[in-house]
């Protein structure tokens, strides 16, 4: 099969690792400043055509997948250009800054009956799929409570690498962006719809951007279980960690590392296996932040294209995460709990207002 990159930037090179273990035929990379996307060739040993612009792109060729990993403001347009040229497309985290823009994404998708999959790569994390499997077969009994925790560290110098970071238009918050997979995670964890959502998010001591730098929230499922997240890049000096803690009646386990990628406790009243069993075989240990998820993702979405079936990462999940986190900051700003499913939201509603 095809495949062709827009975005060679900081996540790229977790892309290509996916594409190169897949054995996806590289026949474009595309980013507007060209010297990132021949620097990512160079360093990948990549022998490809290279284009500044997507539509110039999509004139020429046509490949079987599109991943697109741009920033975060402009991925509906490209989304939407691709899908209307009949292109299967990955689609990085947050998938949009809006409701709106969600809805236009999932409604092309449909229209010219193509596949999307959001990159929520750590899914695939072993450490999360073995605790997901301890969820279906009943392992935990009621789960009471979920809690995630992004403790990490971006200075200014992060945000000066480009133009768009820290801003509500392009970016979209620490939530948003550095967060975002984790709050994921809780959320098809929990297996229930957000019912309402109560949060406080603030800008502590990046003055140079617009968006939060501290979010911290509650949330109520349908079921019953409430979620707590907290997300933050003020850590200092560097990341500390992200973990992930799922409690219920007959049993608590906690996942960690740098990306929820090892497995810290695991409890069980059924005593079915032990934590030094699990670690075992379920941790792992990644260079980054990023995981090995990536592989695993494209290889489900390779094998949905050409066996049928949805994604295991569905457009429609992407959509709920990233309107949690639209709602998180609705009830930031306004100071009131805020009900899902939000009718419209956007990060743009929120430019030049003051945190409650």
């Amino acid at each position: 099969m095809t495949y062709a990159l827009i975005g060679c930037g900081r996540i790229s090179s977790n892309h290509i690792r996916a594409v190169k273990n897949n054995n996806l035929n590289i026949i474009a990379l595309c980013d507007t400043e060209i010297s990132k996307a021949k620097q990512l060739a160079n360093e990948n040993n990549i022998n490809t055509s290279f284009y500044t612009s997507h539509k110039e792109m999509l004139q020429d060729l046509k490949p079987d997948i599109i991943a697109i990993a741009t920033p975060n403001g402009i991925h509906t347009d490209i989304a939407i250009d691709c899908l209307k040229a009949g292109c299967h497309i990955i689609l990085e985290k947050p998938i949009a800054l809006s409701i709106k823009d969600a809805d236009a994404i999932i409604f092309e998708a449909k229209k010219n009956n193509v596949k999307v999959t959001a990159c929520h790569q750590n899914r695939f994390n072993l450490s999360v799929q073995k605790l997901r499997s301890a969820i279906d077969a009943g392992r935990f009994g009621r789960i009471l409570h979920i809690t995630a925790h992004i403790r990490w560290n971006r200075g200014k110098a992060y945000y000066d690498q480009d133009d768009w970071r820290g801003t509500w238009t392009l970016d979209g918050g620490c939530l948003m962006n550095q967060c975002i997979h984790n709050i994921d995670a809780l959320r098809w964890l929990m297996g229930s719809d957000v019912q309402e959502v109560f949060a406080y998010s603030k800008n502590f001591i990046h003055p140079f951007i617009e968006i939060e730098d501290l979010g911290v929230g509650l949330v109520k499922f349908s079921n019953g279980g409430i979620g707590v997240i907290e997300g933050t890049v003020n850590v200092f000096p560097k990341n500390l960690e992200e973990t992930l803690y799922v409690f219920g009646e007959k049993g608590t386990v906690k996942l960690g590392g740098k990306s929820i990628n090892q497995i810290d406790e695991w409890i069980f009243e059924d005593g079915m296996d032990t934590l030094e069993d699990v670690r075992r075989e379920f941790s792992e240990n990644p260079p980054d932040v990023y995981g090995f998820g990536h592989t695993p993702l494209y290889a489900d979405f390779i094998d949905k294209i050409k066996n049928g079936g949805e994604p295991s990462i569905s457009l429609e999940e992407g959509k709920k995460s990233m309107e949690l986190i639209l709602a998180m900051y609705k009830s930031s700003f306004e100071g009131v709990p805020v009900k899902l499913p939000l009718e419209n939201c956007s990060t743009l509603d929120f430019i030049g207002k003051e945190w409650k």
